[in-house]
């Protein structure tokens, strides 16, 4: 089926779940008791919970004021509140678990303890050293980050320094900074010294604060259950058994739970995330119905098999409760995969492929490069500089934290008294256009480019407030200081350079894959099955942040000359083109990897190999008389795509992508006679 309309303000409960699918109106109509969704990627999660939400407040179930629904981060509890505004429903309460404790532990504490609530140190690394140096550990920078990553794994898991030693050793915990158990132990207790010595407290210490407080208050838990009596829970696979311990006590003995998770995209384990909370829900609540969403509405049907084969291939490592995706976008353009000779020239052809994709019409906004480790960002940087292509690391300067950003907004709120009586986009372009903006974009790349883009996100905003909600200069104005506490910033245009797990969440048109090989995805430090197995499902987040380009590939050898030791990634076998002696300087030979491509789409789309070949066969003929190769007259995915849509008129033959004015003129007439099946003179053709 069809992807569901795009949400529009709406009071009407039957509108509201004619706009789902089945399987997402089944989440939205069970408003109360508890319920277990298994959302595969792309297949409108966010969605069903929000519609859900709105369903129960339009129809009376839910008072908005006592539904909490729980996020991962800011910037989705951001969302999900604009998505809830744009149905016309306010009130709710969308946080993040350390946001929504926060609020509450700073509402409780004077009450009950006395006093503020102690400061919340913003890094640990400080107090890490500290605890590291008393001990005589002595430890470098990145130790020293480990050792912090070992204190919030303790903490998350509930585990305290006197039970470290054995609840590591049975977890399988590696040596950290080459110290044993008993030593991390002894750290985790100076640790808290320090801490309590400087009066602080970290972001675990929210949890668990608040934690202890409604274990020992009944009067202050009895008056939180009050307060919220509907939760619903998003990205559930990656609760951690601390997150698990409050979300229990909210709870009490009541049942009125929504959980929303994917097994398949558990990739934070090593932070305390696990997906056992999840997996067991349903015994814990046996008269939890389950509901499975498996439309994937964002990726076409080759990125989609991509990433079904990819799980599949686990094995038995592969859970029961893992989603297999059923694509709902018609199909597209093969997935390329791809080799080069070393780092460089693999960065330098994804420029090259950026460039093209621009030029064909897909805006950089949506197109990222993902990666394994942040190491691999540098050399993609250079050639996207070098290429004049703009872009953004993602996990750079907060975008609210940009000079041009502070300065835009104090003016806007400035001018929403003398702008009430004016369309909002015409007031912002108005006001903006005094520092820096601009209709037309600046031929200048770097930072004038960059400040440009900026306040370009905000016009574009104002222009889909004003489209969605009716919104005014005040209402852009209490948005974007919404979205600047959760960090939830507009779209800014430039190609996203990510880690796979920043990318987590996000979603582009074109995705490019890098350092897909071994030592690299999977890393070289993953050594046990289950690492292993999260790194697998690490390539999957990777292939299902992609709607329709996708591009996957590595480098036999990291620096340019050097030694070609890199395999392609285990994960790919069975999957990746053998491509053996057909390798050159720069990459497979374009007519392997051509032919590789056309292999696939011939398998996936076995309706359609009869025409694809016989638009092949007239392709030749039409090279043959004009005397030039035959990609020039259409492309290869041209004609998959011609195979697929099988156009009726010229209407449809110019939707599809690779179909210019000039070439439907040239080969428009002919094109659609070879889809009819026609007998088709080339030659006559040509000679009238």
């Amino acid at each position: 089926m069809s992807n569901p309309p795009a949400e529009q303000p709406t009071r009407s409960t039957d509108e509201l779940l004619d706009a789902l699918d089945e399987d997402q109106r089944a989440v939205a109509e069970r408003l109360t008791g508890p319920l277990c969704v298994l959302a595969g990627a792309g297949t409108g999660k966010t969605r069903a919970i929000t519609y859900r939400i709105a369903h129960g407040v339009l129809t009376g179930t839910y008072n908005p004021q006592t539904v909490l629904a729980v996020t991962f981060t800011a910037r989705a509890a951001g969302e999900m509140r604009s998505r809830l505004r744009d149905l016309g429903v306010g009130g709710v309460q969308a946080r993040t678990f350390h946001a929504a404790a926060l609020r509450q532990l700073s509402y409780f504490w004077p009450q009950v303890v006395g006093g503020g609530l102690p400061r919340i140190a913003e890094h640990k690394a400080s107090l890490v050293a500290e605890a590291s140096g008393r001990l005589g550990l002595g430890a470098d920078r990145t130790t020293i980050r480990d050792l912090s990553g070992e204190v919030e794994w303790a903490k998350v898991s509930m585990v305290t320094a006197d039970d470290y030693a054995a609840r590591a050793a049975r977890s399988g915990r590696e040596a950290v900074g080459g110290h044993d158990h008993a030593t991390i132990a002894r750290l985790l207790s100076v640790y808290e010294d320090v801490k309590n010595e400087r009066g602080v407290i970290d972001f675990e210490d929210v949890l668990l604060l608040l934690v202890g407080i409604l274990l020992e208050r009944d009067d202050v838990a009895a008056q939180v259950r009050g307060q919220y009596r509907h939760f619903v829970v998003d990205e559930y696979q990656d609760v951690s058994p601390l997150q698990q311990r409050l979300l229990d006590l909210w709870l009490g003995e009541r049942r009125e739970l929504c959980v929303v998770g994917d097994v398949s995209q558990t990739i934070y384990s090593f932070t305390g995330a696990t997906p056992r909370f999840l997996t067991e829900f349903t015994r814990r609540f046996q008269e939890a119905p389950v509901v499975r969403l498996v439309r994937d509405y964002r990726s076409t049907p080759q990125v989609v098999d991509l990433a079904n084969k990819v799980l599949a291939r686990a094995g038995r490592q592969r859970d029961s409760a893992a989603v297999e995706l059923v694509a709902q976008r018609p199909s597209s353009v093969a997935v390329r995969l791809e080799v080069y000779d070393d780092d460089l020239a693999e960065a330098r052809a994804v420029a090259d492929r950026v460039a093209a994709l621009e030029k064909d019409g897909v805006p950089l906004n949506e197109i990222a490069v993902l990666y394994r480790t942040n190491g691999q960002s540098e050399v993609l940087e250079q050639a996207l500089a070098d290429a004049g292509i703009a872009y953004l690391v993602r996990g750079g300067e907060r975008f609210f934290a940009r000079r041009e950003v502070k300065e835009a907004i104090a003016m806007l709120r400035a001018a929403v008294r003398s702008s009430a009586d004016q369309p909002v986009g015409e007031a912002v372009r108005d006001v903006l256009s005094s520092v820096g903006w601009s209709v037309t974009p600046p031929a200048a790349r770097g930072a004038t480019r960059e400040r440009w883009e900026s306040l370009n996100s905000l016009v574009n905003l104002a222009d889909d407030l004003h489209a969605t909600r009716g919104a005014g200069m005040g209402e852009l104005v209490a948005e974007l200081d919404e979205r600047a506490a959760a960090q939830h910033a507009p779209t800014v245009a430039g190609v996203t350079l990510a880690s796979l797990h920043a990318a987590k969440g996000l979603e582009w048109d074109a995705v490019f894959l890098v350092g897909v090989c071994e030592g690299l995805l999977p890393i070289s430090l993953a050594e046990t099955d289950q690492a292993i197995a999260e790194e697998r499902r690490l390539l999957y987040v990777g292939v299902t942040r992609a709607r329709e380009h996708l591009q996957l590939s590595y480098a036999r050898a990291r620096t340019v000359g050097g030694r070609a030791s890199r395999k392609r990634s285990r994960f790919l076998d069975g999957i990746w083109p053998d491509d053996g002696a057909a390798a050159r300087r720069g990459g497979v030979s374009r007519r392997a990897a051509a032919r590789a491509r056309t292999e696939a789409f011939l398998e996936e789309n076995p309706a359609d190999a009869e025409l694809y070949e016989r638009l092949r066969a007239w392709r030749g003929e039409v090279a043959r008389a004009i005397s030039k190769p035959a990609y020039t007259v259409l492309h290869d995915t041209t004609l998959q795509a011609i195979a697929t849509a099988k156009p009726k008129d010229l209407r449809q033959l110019a939707l599809l992508r690779g179909i210019g004015a000039t070439k439907l003129e040239a080969y428009g007439g002919q094109v659609l006679a070879v889809v009819r099946g026609d007998e088709v003179d080339v030659r006559e053709w040509l000679a009238s």
